[in-house]
């Protein structure tokens, strides 16, 4: 009964305030639409090049062996590259002036990439290109916990989250569309149009943005709020004092804490599950087997938008975000263990990257969970591990699939099956650390609290200064008892 009733109240709204309900309403609709189109138009983007590569770019720019690979990870390098300092930057600058500018980027070498007469052309542009783009996903993941509650973020991590597979379903259906209707046009292959319309609609997003992006409660100076909004908005998402970025105490701060190393190997072990969908492996697969092999991949979008929508609002609900992890570490075993079956049948194929698509699932749950455990840190620190954890997953994502999802392995990619298998088997291990961390964590900042009580009653600082020893706590609450027990 009291699940039905916490059910029943969250689509409800909750026992909110109409001035809250309006909050929320204009953040919703401002904050998420330009988000989650950013990410609609990055994820279009990233599926291109595999949609181009089999509708003739392979051909024409005569690629050999794995260079497609070569392509995706040079990408994946730059984006590597780009995450932390971009993330970094959102601290300094403006997020409603900083956004914009990278999509315009983005945008103007997603049309260059027309231009490629070579693979080392497309090579390169692709590295500057995914530097670009890394500011979005780990971006926004901080924009949005700046602005929603913990009962609130999870679908808006998902709605998110969906946007993206959104695009790259939509990549397929575009590239189909653009081939059979402007293939030749004005001389130019149907992949090269595919490039150019991809950039000319990425531009409108930016301009949208630059006007009405509304940046972080703290420094927002958006029309559409009122004074009373401003500060409501600030008082739902208090914000932590911390330390300056660029000094050895928040450089210490970092890496002594342990959601530096929780969550940076976990996402490790999430991106890696992920790289069915992400390298495209099903549009490889069906590359000489069936007819329409751009549509019938985008299956695999669909399954991870459902499985995202319905996991993040779940959690929302009851909690327990890392259910999301187990739930994962089951299916990359399972499909892994599938797809190494001697001749499976097509149908068979189809089902299992189809169920491969559930394990997107955790781009939601997953940084939602690392926004809901560092609530009680400074935002800096938030950023920078929310900006570290994207960085551990595609540091990994650059490599990786040159081992084992190389485009010259197909159809069957039997090294990339075992190695999910094992992926699988390890986050079920790494998720039940995090959960041991976690409620450890919480116990101290509970006693951290309890002794400020104490404190503030006139009881004994003697027992307070040694929970403060070795406790790892935010920054603000020792710095608070130190002033209450000199």
């Amino acid at each position: 009964m009291a699940a039905l009733s916490r059910i029943s109240e969250y689509f409800r709204g909750g026992p909110i305030s109409a001035l809250e309900k309006k909050l929320i309403f204009k953040m919703d609709f401002f904050i998420l639409t330009f988000c989650c189109l950013a990410y609609f138009m990055n994820y279009l983007d990233r599926a291109s090049v595999s949609q181009a590569y089999v509708s003739g770019m392979k051909e024409d720019l005569h690629f050999v062996g794995a260079q497609l690979t070569e392509v995706t990870t040079l990408y994946s390098v730059g984006y590597l590259l780009g995450i932390i300092p971009n993330n970094m930057l959102l601290t300094y600058f403006k997020p409603g002036r900083f956004f914009p500018f990278m999509i315009l980027v983005w945008a103007s070498l997603t049309m260059i990439n027309a231009a490629a007469k070579r693979p080392q052309h497309l090579m390169a542009i692709r590295f500057f290109q995914g530097y670009a783009e890394s500011c979005i996903f780990a971006g926004t993941h901080y924009i949005l916990g700046s602005w929603y509650t913990e009962k609130e973020l999870g679908k808006r991590s998902a709605l998110f989250t969906a946007s993206g597979l959104a695009g790259g379903m939509f990549g397929g259906f575009l590239q189909t569309g653009i081939y059979s209707s402007m293939n030749g046009l004005a001389g130019l292959e149907g992949w090269r149009w595919l490039y150019i319309i991809d950039g000319i609609i990425t531009i409108p997003v930016a301009i949208y943005g630059y006007f009405l992006f509304p940046d972080v409660p703290a420094t927002t100076t958006a029309v559409y709020f009122n004074e009373e909004e401003r500060q409501l908005a600030k008082a739902r998402v208090p914000v932590v004092e911390g330390a300056r970025i660029l000094s050895t105490a928040f450089i210490k701060q970092v890496f002594t804490s342990w959601y530096f190393y929780g969550f940076c190997f976990l996402w490790i072990l999430g991106n890696c599950s992920e790289s069915l969908g992400n390298q495209s492996l099903m549009n490889l697969y069906l590359q000489d087997t069936v007819y329409q092999l751009n549509n019938y991949p985008t299956g695999v979008q669909a399954v991870g938008i459902v499985s995202t929508l319905l996991w993040a609002f779940g959690t929302d609900i009851l909690g327990r975000r890392w259910s999301s992890g187990y739930f994962v570490s089951i299916t990359a075993i399972c499909v892994g263990i599938l797809l190494l079956v001697p001749n499976m049948s097509t149908a068979g194929q189809f089902a299992a990257y189809y169920w491969s698509g559930t394990i997107y699932c955790i781009q939601a749950t997953f940084f939602a969970w690392a926004n809901d455990s560092m609530r009680h840190q400074p935002p800096t620190l938030r950023a920078v591990i929310i900006a570290c954890m994207n960085f551990s997953g595609n540091l990994f994502q650059a490599w990786w699939p040159l081992i084992f999802y190389r485009a010259n392995d197909a159809p069957k990619f039997t090294k990339g099956m075992c190695a999910l298998i094992g992926v699988g088997a390890a986050m079920g291990i790494w998720v039940t650390v995090m959960l041991y961390l976690e409620r450890h964590h919480a116990k101290k900042h509970t006693d951290i609290i309890d002794a400020v009580d104490a404190a503030e009653a006139g009881s004994s600082c003697e027992a307070t200064h040694e929970i403060i020893d070795g406790t790892g706590g935010p920054a603000d609450l020792l710095l608070g008892l130190l002033h209450l027990c000199p």
